[in-house]
């Protein structure tokens, strides 16, 4: 096949709901092969698989992302140009700077207590409503509110407001989906950046007047003492996007990866007390299961990646799924090892975009999975799993499952 017809495969429903053999085909093109102008791409120009080639873009600051043409005239856009997840250095430099002080060693540490309380309040709920046989949507039940309240708690949004707030967070990871610039998803989005930047004004202007502990609470303090570089237009962007990356990225970790433990019954009976392994399963899950499948940066310059030119702003896919994959890099790739050596995964990407939430989001898996495991030994999916379909942020978005009594 040539990459035309594998992207028409990949963007197909087969395609969407099992990516993984697309990505295998696009490998043995290559670790880059150009492809023609297609509609859902516009200026893209090649699609990249190779781990090597994947990581080596991601490192280079020159590479761009870009603003997308009449970015202005679009809430949702406004909002992400406002963040440090979609910026250039040296606005995303400025930016990333005022939050990376708030991901301290010391709050990550006080943070791993309220992971444990959130989870075991779950794990009780499961209990109850799996008691007698009975079946539980494992999503609705774990995957979805762990990390929400996780967040909220870091944050410090209102855990009666979750619900309405996941919403607007469905409405903008729509969106996001390489096939989501539809006139309704971006109506839909900008009612969500609207809505939430009302609501992050009045949060905003409640904890100046009652500050807590929260994250919210300490970034408000900061910019009003002039000690920050922030604009609240800035502050309310990102905590929009820190929001939705954390909380969709965590609750995938969840859901994907717990059709991949149950699979391996071995390594699920070791993991209660075995700190290293947990560790090992999430890295693994996020390998082979990692929520962001893609990227798009922009060339510096006229340039030839591996083979393949590319002008100057036009844009590369970085297929960061694929590249976790690589058979180069990872032997026998389709298969489960959470005691696998060699490099680290792209889950998280890498460079001056790292996510500044990965911390959190494998805190709140290590800590998670064993104690859901080890309270429910004889848990199992009792369905097939229902995958999102999106090729941006892909999951399972229902998993039903029984707890063994």
């Amino acid at each position: 096949m040539d990459v035309d017809e594998i992207l028409s495969g990949l963007y197909s429903e087969p395609g969407r709901q099992n990516p993984y053999p697309w990505y295998a085909a696009l490998h043995a093109l290559g670790p880059v092969s150009a492809i023609r102008d297609r509609p859902e791409h516009r200026t893209v120009v090649a699609v990249a698989v190779g781990y090597d080639l994947v990581g080596s873009v991601l490192r280079d600051p020159e590479w761009r992302k870009g603003a997308a043409p009449g970015w202005q005239a679009q809430p949702i856009l406004r909002t992400f140009m406002s963040s440090m997840m979609f910026t250039d250095p040296p606005e995303h430099t400025r930016m990333r700077a005022v939050f990376a002080k708030t991901f301290t060693p010391r709050r990550l540490g006080a943070l791993e207590p309220v992971v444990v309380r959130v989870v075991d309040s779950m794990l009780d709920r499961i209990a109850e409503a799996g008691a007698g046989g009975a079946e539980v949507d494992f999503v609705a039940g774990f995957a979805h509110p762990v990390p929400a309240l996780v967040m909220a708690d870091f944050i410090g949004l209102p855990e009666a407001e979750l619900a309405w707030y996941r919403q607007r967070v469905a409405w903008i990871d729509e969106f996001l989906d390489v096939a989501g610039k539809t006139s309704e998803r971006l109506d839909r989005a900008n009612q969500a950046a609207e809505e939430l930047t009302a609501f992050y004004r009045d949060l905003i202007a409640h904890r100046r007047r009652c500050p807590g502990e929260d994250l919210i609470s300490g970034l408000v303090e900061a910019l009003d003492s002039g000690e920050v570089e922030l604009t609240e237009d800035e502050l309310i962007g990102n905590l929009i996007v820190l929001f939705n990356a954390s909380f969709g990225t965590t609750a995938y970790l969840f859901s994907n990866g717990l059709p991949l433990l149950l699979a391996h019954p071995d390594t699920v009976a070791s993991l209660p007390g075995d700190a290293a392994l947990a560790r090992g399963c999430v890295d693994e899950v996020l390998r082979m299961q990692n929520p962001v499948h893609f990227l798009a940066r922009a060339a510096p310059h006229d340039t030839d990646l591996g083979g393949v030119p590319v002008r100057q702003g036009e844009n590369v896919l970085l297929i960061i799924a694929g590249a976790n994959r690589d058979p180069h890099r990872f032997p026998d790739p389709d298969r489960f090892d959470a005691r696998r050596s060699g490099p680290a995964s792209l889950a998280f990407g890498v460079g001056v975009h790292y996510c500044l939430g990965a911390a959190v989001s494998r805190l709140e898996g290590t800590v998670a999975l064993p104690r859901l495991l080890a309270r429910f030994p004889d848990l199992a999916v009792t369905r097939t799993p229902v995958y999102s379909g999106s090729l941006f942020l892909r999951g399972i978005d229902k998993l039903f499952v029984s707890t063994g009594g």
